[in-house]
């Protein structure tokens, strides 16, 4: 049952025909894993906290930084350098305290996404690389969890339901993934501040639906909208059954690739700088985010870095670096196939992870 303060806190959705008490008993039973505490994931985790769903999970091993607060309004200026999913738990406490958080302040992995998503009832992706996409797919499909799925790009956005019931899967709709060069991140391409928010609202309103029995779902649909046409549409696809089979995790072949990097943690960096080892600096991150801060170094996005980049003459070791790393491993990876004489190594955790080593060892 409901305890006086939760039938305050949620007596419109007990006047609402068609949902009332039993509906919200089930969000209650319910337990959610947010993968990503960003763009989508901050309305994704605001919303069903406002809710009463019973459990929320939140799944994110990155830092707040101020290019986030444009499209994450969970998170504000003195939050910067401080992880996700702790500080976005820490806002949603405060907000709605009748519910549970679990906290996973680290990357999903194919070592731990099964044991994980096997915890919660209904997983949302709320990520934003394909690499992690397909992840959370198989392991929903492994698990046998439903998936909510939503994606932005520029001024478009895409929000669908996976593996629910016998459903087509991620990998039915789109069964391979674009080179990293093929589909720039948000960090390089843009990405409306709003449109986030709309998607993320989308894809909680999916979750509800799932949970209580409500509505119709988007089960083998995708929907597309676009907010410079305010143009909605629905797309039909059916499963392969051959991806409802799946019996491990499989990574897409680039991602593969990039796993392989070598990977230079901020402390060894520093210390390289310290001994004067010889070394190039790349950053392949926007020219804007290089404009607010950079440690130096060439400057060549990710979107161009294949056709721009010139190896040192002075040196074989390349360092790549980005914000967070994985622009960083994706450019390592391409570059070490091209110029296999050279030694790429890119900067683990990137810039966040060296601000926070260098401030963690200030005091």
């Amino acid at each position: 049952m409901l305890s006086t303060e939760e039938n305050l806190r949620y007596d419109r959705h007990l006047r609402l025909q068609g949902f009332g008490l039993d509906a919200q008993l089930r969000l209650k039973q319910a337990k959610v894993l947010v993968v990503g505490a960003g763009g989508l994931g901050c309305p994704v985790l605001q919303y069903l906290a406002a809710a009463g769903v019973g459990t929320l999970g939140i799944v994110d091993g990155d830092t707040v930084s101020l290019s986030n607060l444009q499209r994450q309004p969970l998170y504000t200026p003195a939050d910067i350098g401080k992880n996700k999913a702790e500080t976005a738990a820490e806002r949603l406490k405060a907000f709605n305290p009748l519910i549970a958080y679990e906290v996973y302040p680290f990357f999903l992995t194919a070592d731990n996404a099964i044991d994980l998503i096997a915890r919660f009832d209904v997983v949302v992706d709320g990520s934003d690389s394909f690499a992690t996409r397909y992840l959370v797919n198989d392991a929903c499909v492994i698990a046998q969890k439903p998936l909510v799925y939503g994606a932005v790009f520029r001024f478009e956005g895409q929000v669908a339901v996976f593996n629910y019931k016998g459903s087509a899967t991620y990998r039915c709709l789109f069964p391979e993934p674009p080179l990293p060069h093929e589909m720039p991140a948000c960090s390089e391409a843009g990405v409306l501040g709003i449109l986030p928010g709309i998607v993320g609202m989308w894809q909680a309103n999916e979750v509800i639906k799932l949970l209580t029995g409500i509505g119709q779902p988007l089960v083998n649909t995708l929907m597309t909208l676009d907010l410079l046409t305010n143009q909605t549409n629905c797309f039909r696809f059916y499963a392969n059954p051959e991806n409802l089979q799946l019996d491990r995790i499989r990574p897409v072949e680039w991602a593969c690739s990039a796993d392989t990097v070598r990977t230079l943690k901020a402390e060894d960096f520093l210390r390289w700088q310290a001994e004067q080892k010889p070394f190039a600096l790349l950053d392949v991150r926007t020219e804007e985010e290089y404009a607010q801060e950079n440690i130096g170094g060439s400057l060549c996005p990710l979107s161009q870095v294949e056709q721009q980049f010139v190896p040192p003459a002075h040196t074989q070791t390349v360092v790549v670096l980005c914000q967070g790393g994985v622009r960083a491993r994706q450019a390592a990876a391409r570059l070490q196939q091209l110029y296999p004489q050279h030694e790429f190594w890119v900067l683990e955790g990137g810039l966040n992870a060296l601000r926070q080593y260098q401030a963690a060892h200030s005091k």
